[in-house]
């Protein structure tokens, strides 16, 4: 089993969605189930409706998963555990206070030194522990070893034990930490491959000394994946933006998949990267986001998008309002962009300073006009009704029908608007 693993304290990044891309990808190529794992043990700075908003981005996004489970409800399994440890002395209780904790980091950091746990309370008697009421984390005891592992993109990565370190499990509350809250449910849940940032790789050599010393010896496949970089702000880099501005999910999936990948196209489904995707040919070097490339790729997508599915994002219903939000794709490049377009159309239109009276000689023609299938006919009944043409009947003829100074031809844009006439010149 794979699992995802998303924290409900921020926002989806784009680097995280790449994370669950990637999960899922392989999950659906090893034939194994992908379960979502809410990272919530963290309870001071979970934000409320952020854990529905990512399950609902996962649906959006088509990413297929086993069941949902929240990290805070393994609890009993953590203390249960971690006083499982405490008998066998692998663990200890710590009554260090946090301000002299701060202190040693502190003197490590002026030193410019790797700070680690002195091991004061290590070495507490029994007796002593029985008898002090003073509050309590419990720490693991560091490895006799380093702790080395496989990185299917990093290759063997070697960490000594002082820099796994006697690192807490259970706070002063008895509520599990992170590295250790993740490697009770990675056994708890049977996990076999786990696929994360490379910011995560420090974290790694800690969960494996904590089922280590549960004698847990199942392989753990591990893919710690390069940064992405370059993202603008904060804002660019949530998904949600992205989705807002109306990029749409399959061109967000596909450019995050391209991103640093040997691709045999560069346009493609999540389906279509099922089948020939490899987790080991993608960059070992950060990856750079560029909003021009997603652009350019959203842009592909939506030429390739049904028409009809194109209208009813557009707010409408009709095969072509698809084709003419299609024609404003040689301007633009997302959703919210052609939406402009067309509002723009059904509009009411401020007068022009400059065409004031050929515009309103044009509408009031328009309004006693019949239903006219083609352009050059339509432009002849302006011309006859109301004396003119060229010049002075394109650029208010333009303005009437799309609110713009210019765009795509008139003559591919009238075929599609024909019927709304009546609505466009109110």
């Amino acid at each position: 089993m794979l699992r995802f693993a998303p924290s409900p304290t921020k926002d989806m990044d784009i680097g995280t969605l790449r994370v669950a891309l990637f999960n899922y990808i392989v999950s659906k190529q090893l034939n194994e189930e992908l379960l979502i794992r809410i990272e919530d043990i963290d309870k001071e700075k979970n934000i409320e409706g952020k854990d529905k908003e990512i399950l609902e981005l996962l649906s959006l996004f088509s990413i297929e998963y086993k069941t949902v489970v929240y990290q805070s409800e393994n609890l009993k399994y953590h203390q249960k555990m971690a006083m499982q440890l405490i008998t066998q002395k692998k663990a200890f209780a710590c009554f260090c206070p946090d301000d002299k904790l701060k202190e040693l980091e502190d003197k490590a950091k002026n030193e410019n030194k790797t700070y680690s746990y002195d091991g004061f309370c290590e070495t507490l008697s029994s007796e002593t522990v029985l008898n002090c009421n003073a509050p309590f984390t419990v720490r693991i005891k560091k490895p006799d070893e380093s702790i080395k592992f496989n990185d299917l993109l990093k290759g063997e990565l070697s960490y000594e034990p002082f820099e796994v370190d006697s690192f807490i499990i259970l706070r002063h509350d008895k509520t599990a930490t992170y590295n250790y809250a993740c490697a009770i449910d990675d056994m708890i849940y049977d996990i076999s491959t786990i696929i994360r940032d490379e910011n995560y790789t420090s974290d790694t050599p800690k969960q494996i000394h904590v089922r280590n010393q549960f004698n847990y010896t199942k392989d753990i496949d591990y893919i710690h994946l390069p940064l992405i970089v370059n993202v603008q702000d904060n804002k660019t880099n949530s998904v949600k933006y992205l989705i807002d501005e109306g990029f749409l999910p399959s061109a967000i999936a596909n450019y995050l998949v391209l991103l640093g990948n040997e691709t045999p196209n560069e346009i493609f489904t999540i389906e279509e990267a099922i089948e020939w995707f490899d987790i080991k040919n993608i960059s070992k070097s950060e990856v750079k986001f560029d909003m021009d490339k997603l652009r350019d790729v959203n842009k592909k997508h939506l030429e390739n998008i049904d028409e009809m599915r194109f209208s009813k994002i557009l707010g409408f219903a009709d095969k072509d309002i698809g084709k003419l939000g299609k024609l404003y794709l040689d301007e633009v490049s997302t959703i919210k962009e052609i939406k402009s377009k067309i509002e723009m159309i059904f509009s009411s239109k401020v007068s022009h300073k400059s065409l004031e009276n050929e515009i309103s000689k044009i509408k009031e023609c328009l309004k006693n006009a019949p239903f006219i299938e083609d352009f050059e006919d339509f432009k002849d009944f302006i011309t006859k009704s109301c004396g003119l043409k060229d010049k002075s009947l394109n650029k208010p003829l333009r303005y009437i029908l799309t609110g713009a100074e210019n765009g795509p031809e008139l003559s591919d844009i009238y075929p599609l608007i024909k019927n709304y006439i009546g609505e466009i010149i109110k």
